[in-house]
């Protein structure tokens, strides 16, 4: 959640920023009349406290003086000032939580060196890494290699569930569960520590990582049960550590979650509609880091490294690009995408977003660490190392050949 000290503290400056990711001016007019509401009444508080401290010296001086009528007055005024001072905290208590309800909708605030952009044609390539292949025929997109080699079924996944669901078969569900392994394989030599979690949580859960109360629409809610099926496995692996204080933060907490992923993809509609870039439900191999504010720079940057190197042991063509401020997401303070090359589109698309939340996750779900006597918020990161489905997509168009058929990565043959 962002801070909203720092939001009251220099309003100005920090709306502004929050205007970079399109925060809505009649919220922000909303929270700023809220604030000065506050102050008023802080205000309005510290006079009849005041006047209180000051009565309640002088009914003492009078009893002490043997006037306990003119006491008795006294106490009736003060007794006033009571009730008014009951009544102007009931006011305040109202406002404060106002403000906690809208600042739960508040996006995180982009760091200094993010671009500033609308939207996705405003990211910044950093880098790419492979060499895009070059086919001496036409290549074909990976739904309709999937289906004349019986890898991908549309129509029975369809009958299942509905559109967007997929039953993926043969070769193409053991290439799933070879790069499942592989990539928490990878991720556990780069010091991740694996993790099983479940794969439905409850509110609290949902809300502390941002899910929750801004993309409820986006989610599946098990009905009659405070639960959701989870968007990715950020949410469990961050709130492992919700509403505590972790005593010893010597070195970042660093794991990885093998979870399927499940999204309603609400307001996606019309985009990706062929083959499974976009389902309702897929499979993520997830980083989550927990660090000390000075060390998530370098958490940072190892995350986008060790899932850059995937891609690489994989031999897929790929290229790294920092989100604009108008591209990123609700919690993200910085983010690094990593995009694959998909020959039947002939761009790169999206395979990982790695992102650092700093402390905004933190905040609204109380996690933090000890330093001295002072207990201080985490840093909190994630991101995907990688969205299997699509890294299955980028082989099967990547790899195949002329007469129809996938060949196999060299890195994942073991598993297979």
């Amino acid at each position: 959640m962002i801070d909203l000290k720092l939001l009251e503290r220099d309003f100005e400056n920090t709306s502004k920023k929050l205007r970079l990711k399109g925060v809505d001016e009649n919220i922000l007019f909303e929270i700023k009349t809220l604030f000065e509401e506050k102050k008023k009444i802080q205000t309005e508080l510290e006079k009849y406290q005041n006047q209180r401290n000051i009565l309640s010296k002088e009914i003492g001086k009078l009893m002490k003086e043997g006037k306990p009528q003119e006491a008795e007055n006294i106490k009736k005024e003060v007794a006033e000032i009571k009730n008014k001072i009951e009544e102007l905290n009931s006011k305040l208590k109202e406002i404060e939580e106002n403000l906690y309800s809208k600042a739960l909708n508040i996006p995180n605030i982009p760091d200094e060196d993010v671009p500033i952009g609308k939207d996705e044609n405003d990211n910044v390539e950093i880098k790419r890494v492979g060499e895009i292949p070059k086919f001496d025929f036409e290549p074909k997109s990976h739904d309709e290699l999937g289906e004349k080699l019986n890898w991908l079924d549309f129509a029975r996944g369809v009958k299942l569930a509905k559109s967007r669901f997929t039953v993926l078969k043969n070769d193409a569900a053991r290439i799933e569960r070879a790069l499942i392994n592989f990539f928490l394989d990878h991720n556990r030599s780069w010091g991740f520590e694996e993790v099983y979690v479940p794969f439905l949580v409850n509110s609290e859960t949902m809300t502390a990582t941002g899910q929750l109360p801004k993309f409820k629409d986006d989610l599946f809610k098990i009905e009659d049960e405070d639960l959701y099926l989870i968007p990715t496995a950020e949410v469990p692996l961050t709130n492992l550590f919700r509403n505590e204080i972790i005593t010893n933060l010597e070195k970042p907490i660093k794991l990885t979650a093998y979870t399927p992923c499940f999204r309603k993809e609400a307001g996606s509609y019309g985009k990706d509609t062929k083959g499974i870039i976009r389902q309702h439900q897929f499979d993520k191999v997830e980083l989550v880091a927990i660090t000390k504010p000075e060390e998530s720079d370098k958490v940072f940057e190892e995350m986008v490294e060790c899932a850059s190197k995937a891609l690489e042991k994989l031999e897929l063509p790929y290229r790294q690009v920092m989100l604009c401020s108008g591209d990123l997401g609700f919690s993200a303070a910085k983010t690094i995408d990593l995009e694959v090359w998909i020959p039947s589109q002939n761009k790169y698309r999206e395979i990982s977003s790695i992102s650092n939340t700093r402390d905004f996750q933190a905040r609204r779900g109380k996690i933090r660490y000890k330093e001295g006597k002072k207990n201080r918020l985490v840093h909190t990161l994630n991101g995907s190392s990688l969205a299997v489905g699509r890294t299955l997509v980028a082989i099967m168009e990547n790899y195949q050949t002329k007469d129809g058929k996938i060949e196999i990565p060299k890195v994942l043959q073991k598993y297979l």
